[in-house]
């Protein structure tokens, strides 16, 4: 199993990209790495509204002191699994603390997503971060 790109791998990778297609194609690489959810978890519950694609998204509180949010998600679109594995760089293994103080929108901007994701692609992401921000704040 490939070890989960960090959020500055990310970012670096995606800004040395020229044009849409190369980030495109590089989230779908990104995506396939993705570890699979099992279809057990493969539920109407855990399933995110809003996205375009069925995403199925499940959280969890680590052992550790102090608990981290655990994220498990799998799409069955190949470019969402790619924007799966960029929320999973800003946000697994986070406080619940630390995941709402992110700047989603501001990340989201710094890694130049919205220049390449079409808009209803965009509100499905939204989905997912709004899912992972209230498990964290329910987690508080």
């Amino acid at each position: 199993m490939n070890t989960p790109i960090t959020y500055d791998q990310l970012l670096d990778e995606l800004a040395h990209l020229e044009d849409a297609d190369e980030k495109c194609d590089f989230l779908i690489d990104l995506g396939m790495e993705l570890q699979k959810l099992p279809d057990a978890e493969k539920t109407e519950q855990n399933r995110v509204q809003g996205c375009q694609s069925n995403v199925w998204m499940t959280n969890e509180l680590s052992g550790q002191t102090p608990p981290h949010v655990v994220i498990h998600a799998e799409s069955d679109a190949m470019i969402v699994n790619g924007l799966i594995a960029a929320l999973l760089a800003i946000y697994n293994e986070k406080t619940p603390q630390q995941i709402l103080e992110t700047d989603i929108r501001g990340t989201f901007e710094q890694l130049g997503l919205f220049g390449f994701i079409s808009p209803q692609r965009r509100n499905g992401l939204f989905g997912m971060v709004e899912r992972i921000r209230q498990f964290a704040h329910a987690s508080l």
